[in-house]
């Protein structure tokens, strides 16, 4: 691979898909280039409005402390305006109801907060700051159908207006960025100039869900929370969560394995909840109102693109987002991870101690996503029924899986446990904070706390 992203003067860059992780990248090669052109399938909605290039839109997505961080250094003061246009803010473990390995959490004192908005809402606050750079353009409904230049160096895009018999057009570039999704189509990009695609790592546990809007219940004297979550394991792989969008609406979403899919009928959906291990969730369902069809979704296999590993590809030509790393959506880091991503390729570019390089860049972008890896790919290779050539565990699979397991133990009811667990699980804090001295004592010698033996529907005092 060629080394001389630093070199060459970056007229223009192009960035493939206008979601989350393409548009905070041309946030960042905005400042470097003197023009970025982000090209994108769809059209865009003129407000914070599904569409059809974003499948799990219509289901839960929560920003977790981690990209709220990375969000907040990318577009200074994005949280607060975030908050202002409505998306709730929830505080956990205090906020939520929550069962996991068999026991409820207590309701201690917050110490991560999860931001609940819809999908919409949030793409479409990025792609207002982020579009209101005049160095930034956009060309919509076109998609990409090819890279130009060869296995040395990509030059190019090969774009089509999306519909029937249009003409292929090309479009210069001294950078390109593939932040197309998980439905990327680089390998076959690569191969059209004679490069050699990546290996593609995956790890599918089959995890399917469906969603559907709710109006809140009437009041309920007995419990103040935000939302629920029942998350699945090995031994009970049905989940349910229910969180707040705003405005009295709650985004609920049922999960289960291949086989035994959650169901997209409306009757049927309610009926499924009652599968999971308490009735709390569809005891919730039964007062509250439907507001939206259900919606299901099925591809949520976790896949990792090896672009780290030595290959025939080119220089100018870099990979980002669910293009390079798409998670098991169920763990809530897909957003967070693209913010990061943009933050590592902002470092990576304007290292002052030496010359950015597309293999050395590209392994920054690697690196931004690899905690989250290790987390989903981790918990889902225990799932029955996990396949995929990541199923297979590595050397310190064993011991990690213990030590991790015993924090996963203790963390429901001791919050010298529960903090830095917390804070590793959402991104806002390296896997090391587990490591910490007190934390090693409490959960190598210390004893499990106890915790409630039924739902807590009010927080502690």
């Amino acid at each position: 691979m060629a080394d001389d992203l630093g070199r060459r003067a970056t007229h223009h860059a192009v960035v493939i898909g206008g979601s989350l992780a393409g548009l905070l990248a041309a946030r960042v090669l905005a400042e470097h280039a003197e023009k970025v052109t982000v090209v994108e399938r769809d059209r865009y909605p003129e407000g914070p409005d599904a569409r059809p290039g974003v499948p799990q839109g219509r289901h839960i997505h929560v920003l977790i402390p981690g990209g709220q961080q990375a969000l907040d250094e990318l577009l200074p003061g994005f949280m607060e305006e975030l908050e202002e246009l409505g998306a709730p803010k929830v505080g956990v473990p205090a906020d939520m109801v929550q069962w996991q390995n068999g026991k409820w959490y207590r309701r201690s004192s917050a110490t991560a907060h999860f931001s609940t908005g819809a999908r919409p809402q949030l793409e479409w606050l990025v792609r207002r700051r982020v579009l209101a750079d005049p160095r930034i353009d956009v060309v919509e409904g076109t998609e990409t159908v090819g890279l130009t230049g060869d296995s040395s160096r990509v030059r190019g895009v090969r774009l089509r207006e999306r519909g029937a018999a249009k003409e292929v057009r090309t479009l210069e570039a001294d950078l390109v960025v593939d932040a197309s999704g998980r439905s990327t189509k680089a390998a076959d990009w690569l191969a059209g100039i004679g490069a050699e695609a990546p290996h593609e790592e995956t790890l599918d546990t089959g995890l399917a869900y469906s969603t559907r809007v709710y109006r809140a219940p009437a009041e309920d004297p007995r419990t103040d929370a935000l939302g629920y979550n029942i998350v699945p394991n090995p031994a009970q792989v049905y989940g349910g969560v229910v969180l707040p969008l705003g405005d009295g609406r709650h985004l609920v979403t049922l999960s289960g394995l291949r086989g035994d899919e959650p169901p997209t009928e409306e009757g049927a959906f309610e009926e499924y909840a009652k599968r999971l291990p308490h009735p709390v969730v569809a005891e919730w369902l039964s007062r509250a109102e439907p507001d939206s069809p259900v919606y299901g979704f099925r591809g949520t296999a976790n896949v990792r693109r090896r672009y780290d590993r030595p290959g025939r590809r080119p220089a100018g030509f870099l990979a980002t987002g669910d293009a390079l790393c798409a998670f098991n959506p169920i763990y809530g880091q897909g957003m967070a991870v693209a913010a990061l991503s943009a933050v590592a390729l902002r470092a990576a570019l304007a290292d002052p101690r030496r010359t950015p390089t597309t293999r050395g860049v590209q392994q920054a972008l690697f690196d931004a996503s690899k905690q989250a890896w290790d987390i989903s790919a981790g918990a889902d290779k225990k799932m029955p029924g996990a396949t995929g050539d990541a199923v297979r565990p590595g050397p310190m699979d064993k011991v990690a899986g213990w030590y991790l397991g015993r924090v996963a133990e203790r963390a429901p009811g001791d919050p010298l446990v529960g903090t830095p667990f917390r804070a590793a699980l959402t991104l806002a804090a390296p896997l090391t904070a587990l490591f910490a001295p007190a934390v090693v004592r409490a959960v190598l010698f210390g004893p499990v706390a106890g915790t409630p033996a039924e739902p807590p529907l009010r927080r502690e005092a």
